[in-house]
């Protein structure tokens, strides 16, 4: 308790008895009664994401330390679960965007040459462009399941604990995200079968 309570905004240092003191307390109390179940899920999510265990690990921490910072402004403490997996996921699209612009960077550098055609690698770049552009204008609810069940591979029920969520509700979510997508991205599919 004393590692959560360092990270504990308007701490005091030396120990005064106060009502604020017995809030602070409390608030450490039942942010780590969530905390066990809290870390696991928040690393999983974070890892599903970046694939990588020492920045999934990093994002994870981020995310508890953020979580138990505002923990005392929670209305419901029974939406944790879900509050954590926001925070997680956020996190973690925030380091592999600025994974990919670094990459980005390294690669204009020094372009490895390239294998395939002018044409194919164009379409590959433009349908790649497209998709990302599509999927960040996905809803964040339909986005989440959508990565986590169908690009990540996480089985319906894996995805409905991560995000706190019924089974059904991911199911429809990740129908209606799929759908949208291929709405979107139908015109670019036609053009590529074609060429």
């Amino acid at each position: 308790m004393e590692a959560l309570e360092a990270i504990l905004p308007g701490r005091q240092v030396e120990g005064s008895s106060g009502t604020g003191d017995a809030n602070r307390e409390a608030v450490a109390r039942d942010f780590e009664a969530q905390l066990a179940d809290g870390a696991s899920l928040a690393f999983r999510l974070a890892m599903s994401v970046l694939r990588n265990r020492a920045d999934a690990e990093d994002v994870a921490q981020e995310a508890l330390l953020r979580a138990y910072r505002g923990f005392g402004k929670l209305r419901e403490r029974g939406a944790f679960r879900g509050w954590l997996c926001r925070i997680a996921w956020r996190l973690a699209l925030d380091k592999q965007r600025g994974t990919r612009r670094r990459e980005k960077r390294e690669l204009a550098v020094d372009p490895a040459p390239p294998e395939r055609s002018v044409e194919q690698v164009a379409a590959a770049n433009e349908f790649e462009r497209r998709l990302a552009v599509a999927m960040d204008e996905l809803p964040e609810k339909l986005r989440q399941a959508l990565v986590l069940a169908a690009i990540q591979g996480h089985s319906t029920r894996e995805v409905a604990e991560m995000l706190d969520l019924p089974e059904g509700t991911v199911k429809s979510r990740v129908h209606l995200a799929r759908k949208r997508l291929t709405e979107k991205l139908q015109w670019l599919a036609k053009d590529l079968k074609n060429g």
